[in-house]
């Protein structure tokens, strides 16, 4: 009887963390769509409304909004490190892995997350240093590959694409209600055309590099009479 009672008991244990770990990848998944669709000014009640859970469910998981913010991003850049991994073990031409990659992690829509990271930015940062390697290794290998083909043009570096693809899927000012998806698929191409080679003009200025986009913009102080 004994033995049974603990069996019953190690189920109930093993169902009740299942559940939660269910809730806590819904509650993630429900606040970057959130997070994308409306912005810094997304409420907890709507994250909340949206995974089918309750706040109480959300404040189980996520001491804070900043750490559910933070996990989200990570989730974010995990995807998109798996992505370019991918791209470069799956795609036998060096372009087509580019391809692949820029137009994954587009859907991700970093950029729209861009302004609610940055005002957590050191932790995020901090947490994200082995994904952040992973990543640069993988986009620095695509790019490579490209140059060595002699499809991708001398003068993009692996940090210019990752900004692009931030600015690309930045909404812009006043836009959140329209439906700007349907244009980023014509925006991205236009992109990648003016990645290959030959290039019609050179590019101004220098490439930008892993440690460009790891500075943060300097402080303003106000000036004190």
């Amino acid at each position: 009887m004994g033995a049974v009672s603990t069996t019953a008991a190690r189920s109930h244990v093993q169902r009740l963390r299942a559940d939660a770990s269910r809730n806590r990848e819904r509650i993630v998944a429900a606040a970057r769509e959130a997070f994308v669709e409306y912005g810094a000014e997304v409420t907890l009640d709507q994250i909340a409304r949206r995974a089918g859970v309750g706040n109480a469910t959300i404040y189980r998981h996520f001491a804070d909004r900043p750490e559910l913010i933070r996990q989200v991003t990570l989730e974010v850049m995990n995807r998109i490190v798996k992505l370019a991994e991918t791209a470069l073990a799956e795609e036998p031409d060096a372009f087509a892995a580019l391809r692949r990659f820029v137009h994954g992690a587009t859907e991700e829509r970093i950029g729209a997350l861009c302004p609610i990271l940055s005002a957590d930015c050191e932790r995020i940062a901090s947490a994200l240093t082995v994904e952040r390697a992973r990543l640069e290794r993988a986009v620095e290998a695509i790019v490579e590959r490209g140059r060595d083909a002699g499809l991708l043009r001398p003068d993009v570096t692996p940090a210019d694409i990752l900004i692009a693809l931030s600015q690309l899927t930045r909404p812009l000012p006043g836009s959140r209600r329209l439906n700007l998806d349907r244009f980023v698929g014509r925006h991205l191409e236009l992109f990648l055309d003016g990645l290959r080679t030959p290039a019609r003009s050179p590019l101004p200025g220098a490439g930008a590099t892993f440690d460009d986009l790891k500075r943060r913009p300097p402080t303003t102080t106000t000036p004190t009479a």
